[in-house]
């Protein structure tokens, strides 16, 4: 695991380095100061992020979000002085645990450990949201289709299910792909209503 650590105070930085090496982590490698951060964090390949600031500026939670959406990864910010809008604001950049009161090197590995795991929690709930959306645009799809078959072949609901299912075997493809297919064919041929 690569950690990153943003921090511009060089003896926390020692610090927390030291707390973190001796709680089991590898050391991390340190930024001094936050500017062009999402392609510094790009060119290191940080797998974790710990950044420390006194007070998050919207330029540190604008790159937070570029960050993260470019690829997700547990974010631990320390900050000195804060509101309810940057705690807000830093949570929707993707901030995995936002810490008020500043950065104690000794809180540090709890901290993370528990950033990581709700980081992975999240991406847990993440990955399992986008496959019940691609399985509910397949079960339309599959249903669109069926009724296309329906019209056109004057199926009934169980045989055009047979008959989609049967291709998507015979050709090796998922049903919905298949499903996708008819449907593709009957808009070419102006026959979807």
């Amino acid at each position: 695991m690569k950690i990153l650590l943003v921090d511009d105070n060089a003896a926390r930085a020692e610090a927390v380095q030291t707390a973190l090496a001796q709680a089991g982590f590898p050391r991390p490698l340190l930024i001094a100061g936050t500017e062009d951060l999402p392609a510094r964090v790009a060119e290191i390949g940080a797998d974790v992020i710990i950044i420390d600031v006194d007070s998050p500026s919207r330029d540190v939670l604008e790159s937070m979000r570029e960050i993260t959406r470019e690829r997700p990864r547990p974010v631990v910010m320390f900050v000195d002085q804060s509101d309810e809008a940057a705690t807000k604001e830093a949570i929707e950049a993707g901030v995995s645990a936002y810490i008020i009161a500043g950065l104690d090197p000794q809180r540090v590995k709890p901290i993370l450990d528990v950033a990581i795991a709700r980081f992975r929690t999240y991406m847990g709930l993440r990955e399992e949201l986008e496959r019940t959306r691609a399985s509910l645009k397949e079960r339309k799809s599959i249903e669109k289709a069926k009724g296309i078959l329906m019209r056109e072949r004057g199926l009934n609901e169980d045989a055009a299910f047979k008959a989609l299912r049967k291709l998507a075997m015979d050709k090796g493809k998922r049903i919905g792909e298949i499903a996708d297919q008819v449907i593709a064919v009957s808009e070419i041929l102006g026959r979807d209503s």
